[in-house]
């Protein structure tokens, strides 16, 4: 009777046990004060979906939900884990905010938009992660309460602001990411106060200034910082220090100074591209101790690095990433890199490489990407490893023959190619879109040879001997016929079909015209009857056989992917002429009164005009009623890109693809160093001493003397050695008397007040004289003539705001802040007041282009040897 009473005892307890367990989380999750309460009120407010909430049971102890982790006894919530739940909204206050215990957080990859007051108050806090949402705002002060934060992660918001001086209370933080967002201003000083810090990355934001002082010293443990793609300026000195970090990424920034400064011993992973770093690549090798078999990644794209590209680079045997594009590297021969076995991506594009492409590329086997357009490359297309080849460009550049099969075969498999701007043949496959032959193959001939047909060389099976004898003997009685035919006749026409096979390109090229092209802006029409009659005249070589011909095959039938820009006078064509001649082919699109005879003449005169800051006309063209004068190429661009267009470091076609700078014991400025910089005012200096010069000679030295007409920064070039060059001079005589108004009264933003009076008919060399002083203005302000921000003055244009300003005594405050530190600012100063008496209304108190040139002269007679 009593065993029986006490096992009844233990079956109802046995049973009532979870009923009692289930009534307390059910008392718990009711209980305002619980983790169980908190963590479930988060999940409802921020719409935890259908199908998501039936895996958190909430029925069930709050410890056993999925990505909730709890202390021992049960009792506090220590990891909350919710990251890709679709989780939306602002995180509603009074719920994870209350995790006292907390020391994990991690509610990243959501739609979260905003935070909660009380998130700041989790001092148990060690690691938080909020990366890959939408919260925005600024962060908070309260960041500084994480005092026992170890890892910050806050990257791919929206947030903005200044980081906070408080994040130097973390002092316990080892990871800190607040990539992607729009911090702005600078990295504040406090940072230096977490010394346990291993990874930085403030990748992606809007940061400025420059680094806190002793940045480099105060993290010991340092091994990975991430700058990159802001505007922080500094120098490689700034690096000295960090001796144990083995990632830099500080693209896209404003450093400069000495590549050789930031090669430290265990560097892996180096990204310096896009910035203002100088030197030799060699030097690296040399005069450091540094380590390259360490080295995995290296990117030093878009700076301006010279000299050549070291050889040293070869016992970087790990490296697995090269990126060495858009520097102003001296012309040489393709880099021996044999040794670089693990290669996966080559980017040599604009090295200013020469010859030929060496044969044993073809043992980088692991290869990806491979890049080596807008160089000086010749000959053939070596055989590649085509198993991992994703990316192949090599366009722009001189090379000839067939591009491999191989190549053709893995091209419909490939993400992206282009062999356009060579001399290259090919046999395009059926697999091979018809878009990618519009647009990567530009220049290039699809020419396939006729195919044999397989049939005739199978084996045939044996049998019906008997047939194929009778069959074979009629078979060599009509041949013996046909000989005696052939020996009867062919003596006759074997001149005759001779001449036709070795004209049958010439003929395939003597297509028809009227001939008729288009831009965005413009449709002109070469009224010629065949391409092959109409002559090419080329000044220095008058031997060359060129016709209309060469120069529709030299700009693909003038494509609009030739097309370099659309000026006043018409569009601006690039091509390579028979004999490797590199030009630019300007359409007179609006007509002229001349005859053939007197446009001849006009342009032979202007092909006898020579200067070193003139651009040369190699020769013209007169292709019915349309006048072509053709320029020599000016590989470096013009000063609107340079100033406007591009962000600095970014190129195209016509920019930085080939030589660099360099200062000389006599102060002289030659092929290499840092006088050639953009954002140097010596170098700005000597673009203003050179196109003043360029409009003094046609205004002084020649007779006539030639009015420019239209002077501008798209109109002042750089050549090879990024000397200036002034182009388009005398083309207006081109036309005769039936220019446009428009055109004749210039450009906007440089129209002379004078020609805005209807009883001025045409510019005088004092209007060129106003148009060089704006373009003063922009060399030393770097903003545009029209349409641009002029602080502190409500006027329209350039020049009342700056002239404005030297009125006031206050034209330091027009220089622009990429110079400003780059030369003494008295001279820029100077400057200006030149470019403020070029641009006087009256145009008898501008002075004349001699005078400027002396005054330009005087401002630093250093530079103008």
């Amino acid at each position: 009777m009593g065993s029986g009473f006490f096992g009844l005892i233990l079956v109802l307890g046995l049973f009532l046990k979870p009923l009692s367990c289930q009534q307390q989380q059910q008392e718990q999750l009711q209980n305002p004060n619980s983790d169980g309460y908190f963590i479930s009120e988060f999940y409802k407010g921020m719409g935890l979906t259908s199908s998501l909430s039936q895996i958190y049971n909430f029925s069930l102890p709050v410890c056993s939900w999925q990505g909730v982790f709890c202390d021992a006894k049960k009792e506090y919530v220590v990891e909350l884990l919710a990251s890709g739940l679709g989780l939306s909204g602002s995180i509603p206050e009074t719920t994870i905010g209350k995790l006292t215990r907390l020391q994990t957080l991690d509610l990243s990859n959501n739609k979260i938009t905003a935070l909660p007051a009380d998130l700041w108050s989790l001092g148990s806090l060690k690691s938080l992660n909020l990366s890959s949402n939408q919260i925005s705002g600024s962060l908070p002060n309260n960041i500084g309460n994480f005092g026992s934060l170890e890892s910050l992660d806050i990257s791919s918001n929206d947030l903005s602001g200044e980081i906070p001086e408080t994040t130097g209370s973390l002092v316990s933080l080892k990871f800190l990411k607040l990539g992607r967002n729009r911090f702005e201003q600078s990295i504040p000083s406090g940072i230096l106060n977490c010394q346990s810090l291993v990874s930085i990355d403030l990748s992606s934001n809007r940061l400025t200034g420059s680094l806190p002082d002793g940045f480099g010293s105060a993290f010991p443990n340092l091994k990975t910082l991430n700058l990159a793609g802001n505007e922080i300026r500094g120098r490689d000195s700034d690096f000295l220090e960090l001796k144990s970090v083995t990632t830099l990424n500080i693209s896209g920034n404003l450093f400069h100074g000495s590549v050789m400064g930031v090669f430290k011993e265990v560097l892996e992973v180096v990204d310096l591209s896009r910035n203002q770093f100088q030197g030799h690549l060699s030097q690296v090798h040399f005069n450091t101790s540094y380590r390259w078999p360490h080295l995995v990644y290296l990117d030093l794209s878009e700076n301006e690095l010279s000299g050549e590209i070291s050889h040293a680079l070869n016992l970087a045997q790990n490296l697995k990433h090269l990126n060495l594009a858009c520097n102003r590297f001296a012309r040489q021969e393709f880099p021996k890199i044999v040794m670089l076995l693990d290669l996966e991506y080559l980017n040599l594009s604009r090295t200013s490489l020469t010859g030929q492409v060496p044969a044993d590329i073809l043992q980088l086997s692991y290869l990806h990407t491979l890049d080596l357009s807008e160089n000086h490359l010749v000959g053939h297309i070596p055989s590649l490893r085509v198993k991992n080849l994703q990316v192949l460009d090599v366009s722009l550049n001189n090379l000839t023959g067939e591009i491999p099969v191989m190549i053709l075969d893995k091209i419909p498999y490939m993400e992206r190619f282009n062999f356009s701007y060579n001399n290259l043949t090919f046999c395009a496959t059926s697999k091979i879109a018809p878009e990618n032959l519009r647009t990567a193959f530009v220049g290039s001939l699809n020419s396939c040879p006729i195919a044999a047909n397989p049939v005739l060389f199978k084996r045939q099976a044996p049998g019906h001997k008997g047939l194929k004898l009778a069959l074979a003997l009629a078979l060599s009685m009509v041949c013996v016929l046909a000989g005696l035919l052939f020996l009867a006749f062919g003596c006759r026409r074997k001149n005759r079909l001779w001449a036709v096979k070795q004209n049958s390109y010439k003929e395939e090229q003597n297509i028809s015209g009227p001939f008729s092209f288009q831009t965005d802006s413009t449709t002109w029409v070469a009224d010629v009857k065949q391409a092959n009659s109409v002559p090419v005249v080329i000044f220095e070589k008058p031997l060359l056989n060129i016709t209309f011909a060469d120069l529709l095959s030299a700009t693909s039938n003038f494509d609009r992917g030739t097309l370099l820009a659309e000026g006043k006078f018409g569009p601006v064509y690039r091509g390579f002429l028979p004999g490797g001649i590199h030009v630019a082919v300007k359409v007179l699109v609006h007509g002229s009164t001349l005859t053939d005879q007197e446009a001849a003449r006009e342009l032979e005169y202007l092909g006898r005009i020579k200067h070193p800051n003139l651009v040369p006309l190699t020769g013209y063209c007169l292709a019915g009623d349309q006048r072509l004068a053709i320029y020599d190429y000016m590989e470096n661009g013009n000063l609107q890109n340079l100033l406007h267009d591009l962000p600095l470091g970014v190129q195209t076609t016509e920019d930085w693809s080939t030589d660099t700078w360099e200062e000389d014991d006599n102060n002289g400025i030659q092929n290499v160093g840092s006088e050639g910089l953009p954002t140097s005012w010596r170098f700005r200096h000597k673009i203003a001493l050179g196109t003043a010069r360029a409009l003094a000679f046609l205004h002084h030295g020649c007779f006539p003397s030639i009015i420019h007409r239209d002077v501008k920064a798209s109109s002042v070039y750089l050549d090879y050695n990024l000397e200036p060059r002034l182009s388009d001079f005398g083309l207006a005589k081109i036309f005769g008397h039936c220019l446009d108004e428009e055109i004749v009264r210039g450009s906007p933003g440089y129209m002379p007040p004078e020609l805005t009076k209807p009883e001025v008919e045409s510019p005088t060399a004092k209007s060129d004289v106003y148009c060089f002083g704006i373009v003063l203005f922009e060399l030393i302000t770097g903003k545009k003539p029209i349409e641009d921000d002029y602080p502190e003055e409500k006027e329209a244009t350039l020049v009342g705001w700056v002239r404005e300003l030297v009125r006031k005594n206050k034209a330091s405050r027009a220089i622009d802040p990429k110079i400003r530190d780059s030369g003494p600012e008295d001279q820029m100063v100077e400057a200006l007041k030149i470019g403020y008496l070029c641009t006087a209304d009256l145009p008898s108190k501008r002075p004349s282009m001699q005078q400027i040139v002396g005054l330009l002269k005087d401002i630093d007679p250093t530079a103008s040897q």
